[in-house]
């Protein structure tokens, strides 16, 4: 008979073995009978054990510890070997789920250890992990070189964890950054064994050293990258877990809107899951949420969740996080009592347990509770520990720092103690800044320190330093705008020297500067001659609200605008108290001008209003239904700016409209059919048509119907021309403003039904060639945006554009009329032609609708166009 081993098989055929002789096949049939039974139970265990591995990795977490205990009881009786893997499986689940402190009880549970290969790996990794949840560091790190020392000579799957397990061990004990380099060793494994759990899992714990090394936008990235991992292959628990970290980061981005939703959806789903300690943390992250929302009964609903939880699982680390959290809100409510007694348990429990890491967050609480009490001494030890600890978190360090300058203000300790603590927390906090490199994370970044720059304008006010006050609320305005524009992300705290004087000279007009903030609100008039401080009679939340209702009043029904006051209580609540200085400046203009230049440079809520609109007090009681309101257009010319610094010098009549043209629209509807959201505009030829015809030939390129695409502005050297316009839908995105969009004409080489070839976004807009055109007009509708962002203002197609280098925007506020826009776009590049500034010919423009008997003399059609104007 040939050697069965060295038997070769042919290509394209199918080798059959010999027949087998008598005697061969009754030693077979004598083998099966006596393998069967054994050999059965241990397919049952391995397809026991296989599918229990599938439900925890598919994140049905309560489930797989079911199954785990249900198959050491039935199958423990094969042997050693089995015992060990239901164990180890065990094992696996309650690491997952942060019972760290579970595991060494649990492996001591057989008295004979597994003899070397996988089970030994494993056992030892998970000894290295129960150990450091006991503190005992110096034996997990033992454990962890056995098992590295086994892994040296054999590439067991186990191996490939080991570096995840380190990595673990080290954020408890704070190096972050190391924990950082054990995750990318876990990562690089995973990809090289095409271990695809392994893989996600990696990305997840990246996101999870990026957090606490405060790099939100990394961690934002690893795990969005965690999360298309394990989307797709059902791996739940992954995503939930994923999905709270993007929550998180969000959240210390400082965008509380958008990572609300996310971290309630990953609350939720961590519940389905059965995962109880992400649950606990997912609770606690949106009860801070809340807490900045001064929803406090929703704050302290969350945390108290968490707390049981964390209490029923024995969770050492989320409960200190969980009283953590719930000591915040009690602090915040002025429930002091209760606050410290949540913090002191959080403190104990830290100490006994040995999780130092965590002592920053009730220890910061402890020095609130302390300073609101008048314990000046102990709160500034307290807050000078959170400052100076090694374990305490970036953003952590910023609040310490923060709260002693209060605490010194509030104790009237030396002026110059108060101020040095300002600014060295917002030394911190720029220093934070400028590590974020995503602009989309740039953008929201600064509302983290609002309440810092807030504190300290009015610090400084109160001390009669209304110039340096002005500096530092300048500082914090448009720095994304600026550094798109060249100016370097500074990595201190250092206001640059501002001529506010200089400046209204420069510019030819007054300006108008406001700063608005929870508790205290201030308006700046800066004109050529002097420079005056005036404190709001509302707060931020007052104004923003007067500013929704007007501006439902402005888009609503005629009647009920004119029946409205809300023009001129926001005129009073606005402008009225700087009227005396403006009336001064208007008297001092010599020429010929009637109005006068105003040039506002709003702050929250006000970047949603359009101060035009605005009615003069001493105008209101001539007003009747024979004589319609006077609006302060008639009055005034204005433009927006985004910062002192953003202000262009002073333009008088000039030669406008002598560059090249570069118009785009009136395309091809993108989607077919009647529910197409973007048909074509009826009147978008005749304004193409008006536009036209303001430029000669040879300095106009035009670009309508299918050639009305994205492509037609990115290919065509955007930078050559001095005015751009678009003639198109707009669509505006609140919860990613760089997704606001152009609609204009599918790309014709494009195949795909549903592409998004058509959509020209404000993201691509920023990554073009710097442009240098002197008007870019966007005539869509929500042009301007509809998200606002502290520091920055209104962010959309608008703000993308100027962050590109044009010198002056016009964009739209709210939906705009397709038939009164060609009118006023025709008259507004009319008065360009005779030689006025943008922002006076969009006034003339403006005032030739105002000033007529048709329906579109109210504001709903003129008013939603704004000049945004740049250096």
């Amino acid at each position: 008979m040939a050697n069965p081993s060295r038997l070769q098989i042919s290509p394209g055929r199918r080798w059959e073995a010999p027949a087998p002789t008598p005697l061969l096949r009754f030693l077979f049939v004598i083998l099966a009978i006596a393998c069967s039974p054994g050999c059965a139970r241990q397919r049952d265990a391995q397809a026991a054990f296989d599918h229990t591995v599938q439900v925890f990795e598919h994140g049905e977490i309560s489930e797989a510890t079911k199954e785990a205990e249900e198959g050491y009881q039935k199958f423990h009786g094969l042997g050693a070997e089995w015992v060990w893997k239901f164990i180890l499986l065990k094992a696996k689940i309650l690491s997952w789920q942060g019972m760290n402190n579970l595991l060494l009880p649990l492996l001591s549970s057989s008295p004979f250890p597994p003899s070397g290969g996988d089970l030994a790996v494993q056992r030892l990794r998970f000894e290295g992990s129960g150990y450091a949840s006991s503190g005992d560091f110096q034996t997990a790190e033992q454990r962890f070189k056995e098992a590295e020392l086994i892994c040296s000579g054999a590439d067991y799957p186990s191996c490939r964890d080991i570096p995840r397990a380190r990595g673990m061990v080290e954020m408890r004990k704070g190096s972050y950054m190391t924990a950082q380099g054990f995750f990318d060793q876990a990562l690089a494994e995973a990809r090289a064994h095409d271990d695809v759990f392994l893989e996600a899992t990696a990305q997840l714990n990246l996101s999870f050293a990026a957090l606490w090394l405060t790099h939100f936008d990394e961690a934002l990235d690893a795990a969005q990258a965690a999360s298309q991992i394990a989307v797709p292959r059902h791996f739940d628990d992954v995503a939930e877990a994923a999905l709270g970290n993007m929550g998180w980061a969000y959240y210390k981005l400082g965008d509380p809107e958008k990572a609300e939703g996310v971290l309630v959806e990953a609350e939720k789903r961590a519940g389905v899951v059965g995962d109880v300690d992400d649950q606990a943390k997912w609770l606690q992250a949106s009860s801070y949420i809340y807490l900045d929302e001064r929803k406090i009964s929703d704050a302290d609903r969350s945390s108290r969740k968490a707390v049981d939880l964390a209490r029923k699982f024995d969770s050492k680390e989320n409960l200190i996080n969980s009283l953590t959290a719930l000591a915040f809100v009690a602090e915040q409510a002025g429930k002091l009592d209760e606050a410290r007694r949540y913090a002191d348990e959080a403190l104990n429990i830290g100490k006994i347990y040995q999780k130092e890491v965590f002592f920053p967050y009730p220890l910061l609480i402890e020095g609130r509770i302390d300073a609101r009490e008048h314990n000046a001494f102990a709160a500034e030890v307290e807050f000078h520990e959170v400052e100076r600890s090694k374990l305490t978190p970036v953003f952590l360090k910023w609040e310490a720092q923060r709260s002693l300058a209060r605490l010194y203000e509030d104790e009237k300790r030396a002026d110059t103690d108060t101020d040095t603590e300002y600014q060295t927390a917002l030394n911190t906090f720029e220093a934070a800044r400028c590590d974020v490199k995503r602009i989309e994370s740039q953008l929201p970044f600064p509302t983290n320190a609002a309440r810092i720059y807030e504190d300290y304008i009015h610090f400084l006010v109160a001390q009669g330093k209304t110039n340096e006050a002005l500096r530092v609320a300048d500082y914090a305005r448009a720095r994304s705008l600026a550094e798109g524009l060249g100016r370097t992300c500074k990595a201190k705290f250092a206001p640059d020297a501002l001529d506010a004087l200089e400046i209204a000279r420069r510019a030819g007009g007054t300006i108008l500067f406001y700063a608005l903030g929870k508790e205290h609100s201030y308006l700046w008039a800066i004109t050529p001659h002097e420079v005056r401080l005036f404190p709001l009679s509302a707060n931020q939340s007052e104004i923003d609200a007067a500013v929704q209702r007007y501006r439902k009043k402005l888009e609503g029904p005629p009647e009920i605008l004119d029946a409205s006051n809300d023009g001129s209580t926001l005129y009073k609540m606005l402008v009225e108290p700087a009227q005396d200085l403006l009336k001064k400046e208007a008297l001092a203009k010599i020429g010929p001008a009637k109005n006068s230049n105003i040039f506002i440079i709003p702050d929250g809520g006000l970047n949603n209003l359009n101060f035009e609109t605005l009615v003069p007090e001493n105008t209101v009681a001539k007003a009747s239904s024979s004589q319609p309101k006077r609006y302060w257009i008639e009055n005034v010319t204005i433009a927006n700016a985004a910062s002192l610094g953003m202000l262009p010098a002073s333009r008088g009549r000039g030669s406008y409209l002598s560059g090249k043209l570069l118009l785009i629209g009136n395309s091809v509807a993108p989607i077919a059919g009647a529910d197409n959201p973007y048909p074509e505009l009826p009147n978008s030829a005749v304004q193409m048509e008006n536009i036209e015809k303001y430029f000669p030939a040879g300095r106009r390129q035009v670009f309508a119907r299918e050639r009305a695409t994205p492509a037609a502005y990115l290919n065509n050297h955007p930078e050559n021309f001095s005015y751009i316009h678009f003639v198109a839908h707009g669509l505006a995105s609140r919860s990613d403003p760089l997704d606001s969009t152009i609609i204009l004409g599918r790309d014709p080489a494009s195949n795909e039904a549903q592409d998004e070839s058509f959509k020209l976004y404000a993201r691509d807009i920023i990554a073009t060639h710097p442009l240098r055109a002197e008007l870019v007009t966007i005539s869509a509708c929500q042009s301007t945006g509809t998200r606002t962002y502290s520091g920055e203002g209104l962010v959309g197609l608008s703000w993308a554009f100027l962050r590109a280098g044009a010198r002056n925007v016009v964009g739209a506020l709210w939906d705009v009329s397709d038939t009164s826009t060609a009118r006023l776009m025709d008259n507004f590049y009319g008065e360009l032609k005779r030689g006025r500034p943008p922002e006076v010919a969009l006034r003339s423009a403006k005032l030739a609708m105002l000033h007529t008997n048709e329906a579109s003399r109210r504001p709903f059609y003129w008013a939603p166009f704004q000049l945004y104007t740049g250096r």
